[in-house]
C-alpha cells in the first residue's frame, strides 16, 4: 500500500519525519563502524574544535547534557575522545578527539558521504543541494 502524503502536516512534523527518516537510515550505515548518528555528530563537532567544554560542545550539537555525557563517556571509554584541563581556564574540563578517534571519524565521514551520495542519486542533487540551502538558511535564522 503506497502511502499518501499528508499536504495538512505543519513544517515542524514535516521536518521531524524527514529528520527521523534521515537519522534511522545513516545509522543503519553507521552500524557498521559500530557507531550511532549522535557519536558521529560529536566527533564531527570536537574535529576542528582546540578547547571545548561540554557545555560548548552541548551547545554546538544540541544534545541534552545528560544525554551528551553518556555520548562522551561512551567515546573516551572506547579511545575516540580524553578530557584534560582547559587551556583557558584550568577549573574547566574539555573534550578533545584522540587519533584513534580521528581515524574512525574518517571512516565514519565516508559513510555519511556514500549515504548522501545515494540520497543524491534517488532524489536528485538539486533537491539534496536546494534542500541543503534552505535548511542552513533557516538555522541561521532561527539561531
Amino acid at each position: 500500500m503506497v502511502e499518501q502524503q499528508d499536504t495538512r502536516a505543519g513544517l515542524v512534523d514535516l521536518l521531524t519525519r524527514a529528520q527521523r527518516a534521515l537519522s534511522r537510515d545513516l545509522g543503519a550505515a553507521l552500524e557498521e563502524e559500530d557507531a550511532t548518528v549522535e557519536q558521529w555528530r560529536v566527533l564531527r563537532a570536537l574535529a576542528d574544535a582546540d578547547d571545548m567544554s561540554m557545555g560548548e560542545l552541548a551547545a554546538v550539537v544540541e544534545i541534552p547534557h545528560p544525554t551528551l555525557t553518556r555520548l562522551v563517556d561512551g567515546l573516551v571509554d572506547s579511545a575516540c575522545l580524553y578530557r584534560s584541563h582547559s587551556t583557558r581556564d584550568r577549573r574547566r574540563v574539555s573534550v578533545h578527539v584522540s587519533d584513534l578517534g580521528r581515524d574512525k571519524l574518517k571512516r565514519l565521514d565516508a559513510l555519511a558521504e556514500a549515504h548522501e551520495r545515494t540520497l543524491a542519486a534517488t532524489h536528485g542533487p538539486e533537491v539534496v543541494e536546494d534542500l541543503s540551502a534552505l535548511l542552513s538558511r533557516l538555522w541561521t535564522n532561527l539561531r
